[in-house]
């Protein structure tokens, strides 16, 4: 399984921008009609051999919608690099990050005007690589991984033009999960705040035990399966997609029938609100009024708890997220990826490097106006996140989500909106008694498929 696979839609926009542009490598240390993409670039810059040259000159820098919130740290980072590395100069350019993104990327790269260092998200990411615009970091900055979790740095490599996988992207910053819950209702239902479940069906037998005993004055979760898909699949080991991502194979797994079954008894026996099976009601929100056992699994969400509910954020607990059989979690985390096509690539890999190197990425991880996690192995293991102190939630969440990233890995799947409504039709259907468990998986995955033929 591969993150952010690319939709039928964003591969269609990428294929008919990239065939005028050609795509692939060529050129070696002798070469001086290099190209990369179909654009002429420096000898350097493709082929085998470490990239040399020296920082200076000017690059260009572009975030994606960072700037409003994080000026000052942005600036400080380029000030630093430009004081380090004299004869240097770094315009930072802040893209919005709109739907619009990867095509303005994809006309960027197609005129050869690619950023030199760039923040891209999955999609993005695989599609440049495929047609050359991205530096292949195994070949021109060896050891480049080494400051990066094994396990994410591992999994952030994905295919050039020769369907060879290489890693030509840096992982950046991305969120976390946990559990959270309400302990003082989970000791009226019965169960240890100190044993929480380990197994998505695990979580669903405790959910039972709890509608058994609240009555329908509190409940376990929300309904919508929107919710959980894909998320609990991937934890469950269930195969979501086809190697080559053209079709869907979760019906095909007896797994996931075994979820719409718990899924079905749990909404029938009165752990789920009823008016919830289609709601787009946000989970904490209704945690915040005690209504609710478990809590969003966004780390962020207990800011909002401790703001808005603080009798609620006391009786939180938070606690490691279900490995289930996956055996770890996945999240596709934001990355940099610096031009092939740049004319100054020695100072943009420099300063690549510098800004995710361990030392900066804590220093933004430590601002107080976000919730992000950093990469680097030091990173994670600085106080900052290992020293809790009390029996704060959010400072227990930190620790938490800082050692599972550790394992975490960015093969994430994701779900267009048209895929993931035509799914959860077909599941809330089977939790309304409406449709067998398997019937609906087969006409679900029936549609998806539909939907990735038409380009959903």
């Amino acid at each position: 399984m591969r993150a952010g696979r690319l939709t039928a839609s964003v591969a269609g926009i990428i294929a008919l921008t990239f065939t005028a542009a050609g795509c692939g490598l060529s050129g070696g240390s002798g070469d001086s009609g290099s190209t990369a993409g179909g654009c002429k670039v420096d000898k350097g810059n493709v082929g085998s051999g470490k990239l040399t040259g020296d920082v200076k000159g000017t690059i260009t820098f572009q975030t994606t919608n960072l700037k409003k919130d994080f000026g000052s740290y942005f600036n400080g980072i380029i000030s630093a690099f430009e004081k380090a590395h004299p004869g240097t100069k770094v315009k930072w350019i802040d893209d919005p990050g709109d739907s619009t993104f990867t095509q303005r990327l994809v006309a960027d790269a197609q005129g050869c005007t690619l950023p030199d260092v760039v923040n891209l998200n999955v999609n993005t990411s695989i599609a440049l690589t495929k047609n050359g615009y991205l530096l292949d970091l195994d070949k021109k900055a060896p050891g480049a991984g080494k400051p990066f979790s094994s396990a994410m740095w591992k999994s952030s490599a994905y295919a050039d033009a020769s369907g060879t996988a290489v890693h030509s992207v840096l992982p950046w910053y991305s969120g976390g999960i946990v559990q959270t819950f309400n302990t003082e209702l989970l000791k009226k239902a019965g169960l240890s705040p100190s044993e929480p479940p380990t197994s998505i069906l695990g979580l669903f037998a405790d959910a039972e035990k709890i509608a058994k005993v609240s009555g329908g004055t509190y409940y376990a979760f929300l309904a919508n399966p929107q919710l959980r898909i894909p998320a609990d699949w991937q934890q469950m080991g269930i195969k979501i997609l086809a190697s080559d991502g053209k079709s869907f194979t979760f019906a095909d797994d007896p797994k996931t029938l075994q979820w719409v079954k718990g899924m079905t008894k749990l909404y029938q026996a009165g752990a789920m609100p009823r008016d919830s099976i289609s709601s787009t009601q946000d989970a904490s929100t209704v945690y915040g009024q005690g209504k609710l056992v478990y809590g969003s699994t966004n780390p962020n969400s207990l800011r909002f708890i401790q703001q808005n509910n603080p009798t609620i954020y006391k009786k939180t607990g938070v606690a490691r997220y279900m490995l289930d059989a996956l055996g770890h979690t996945v999240g596709a985390p934001q990355y940099i990826g610096v031009a092939a096509t740049s004319k100054h690539a020695a100072t943009a890999l420099s300063f690549a490097q510098f800004l995710t190197n361990a030392q900066n990425q804590l220093a933004w991880a430590k601002d107080p106006n976000v919730v992000i996690f950093p990469s680097t192995t030091a990173s994670l293991d600085d106080p900052f996140f290992q020293s809790v102190k009390g029996s704060d939630p959010f400072a227990e969440a930190r620790k938490i989500v800082a050692g599972d990233r550790k394992t975490a890995t960015a093969d994430e799947i994701t779900l267009t909106p048209g895929e993931l409504n035509a799914i959860s039709a077909q599941i809330q259907l089977a939790m309304q008694g409406k449709k067998s468990a398997a019937d609906a998986l087969k006409e679900a995955q029936s549609k998806a498929d539909e939907l990735i033929k038409q380009g959903s």
